[in-house]
């Protein structure tokens, strides 16, 4: 065998060896214990039933009756502390609020992150406690990257009214692709679809399964879209093809300088205007 086959059976070998060990370390549950609940955020400590004998954790804070309740969704590899900024701005406007810990995060059951398709089984299930637990209020969910993937690949709600979705990617092989090259450049590219490749034997789902673009369209609600217009992981022109996607009431916010960050601490006086003013029209309760 001539040097250069060696060297490129290497560049093989060793470039499956990366994307295996990539592989590992994205879809590997994040554990963390979440401490006690914020002293400025009445709520009380919940957990949630999803799946065969999965659980979810989680935070509810009641607001004033008619309002309405938001469910508030976390990105990946964090968990429900990522959204207490929210929860504090949404409970002042009087809004009932539902933090929860995503499958395979925080403090959450679960065995492997899957990039929205398990993860919709727990968002699923935490809108079913809302019902039980709120029936008359009318429902808002604020999702971030992960946590708006797994709602929009989830099935409709009809009590449901109000959707922000902050960074969504459109689809897998975008999101991992965007995220290789942004990390290594160039090469990233090359071992995006090895990554890919792996989705069914670490999370069960194939790529075509992970696409919240085809999804959006049918979630029968208002839809703001929100995300960074400097963010490499989900880029401005992807959030303008989801929102072409989108169905009215619809409302697009590109936040400027803004990278793949937490939208509502870069921009808080701004962000918690539109979002006050999108939830207050669309659920009709707090003002």
């Amino acid at each position: 065998m001539p040097g250069w086959s060696y060297l490129v059976l290497a560049a093989v070998v060793l470039g499956a060896l990366c994307s295996a060990a990539v592989g590992e370390l994205l879809s590997r549950p994040v554990r963390s214990a979440i401490g006690t609940l914020p002293p400025d955020l009445p709520a009380a400590a919940v957990q949630i039933p999803y799946a065969d004998r999965e659980r979810l954790s989680g935070w509810q804070s009641r607001g004033n009756a008619g309002a309405g309740a938001i469910l508030l969704l976390h990105g990946v590899r964090s968990d429900r502390r990522q959204m207490i900024g929210r929860a504090r701005f949404l409970h002042r406007l009087g809004y009932s609020v539902l933090l929860i810990d995503l499958p395979a995060h925080g403090e959450s059951t679960g065995d492997r992150i899957t990039f929205g398709a398990r993860e919709a089984e727990g968002v699923k299930a935490a809108l079913a406690h809302l019902r039980h637990e709120m029936p008359s209020e009318p429902i808002g969910v604020i999702g971030v990257s992960l946590g708006a993937a797994a709602f929009a690949l989830g099935e409709p709600d009809a009590q449901v009214r109000a959707v922000i979705l902050e960074s969504m990617y459109p689809t897998v092989d975008e999101a991992v692709r965007n995220r290789l090259t942004t990390y290594l450049g160039p090469a990233g590219g090359l071992l995006s679809p090895l990554l890919l490749w792996q989705l069914p034997l670490r999370a069960g789902v194939s790529a075509a399964r992970l696409r919240p673009i085809e999804r959006v369209g049918g979630i029968g609600a208002a839809v703001f879209i929100i995300s960074g217009a400097a963010d490499r992981s989900t880029t401005a022109d992807e959030s303008r093809q989801l929102f072409r996607m989108a169905v009215e009431p619809k409302q697009l916010w590109i936040v400027d300088g803004a990278a793949h960050v937490d939208l509502h601490a870069l921009a808080q006086r701004e962000y918690e205007q539109k979002v006050g003013t999108f939830l207050a029209r669309h659920l009709g309760g707090a003002r």
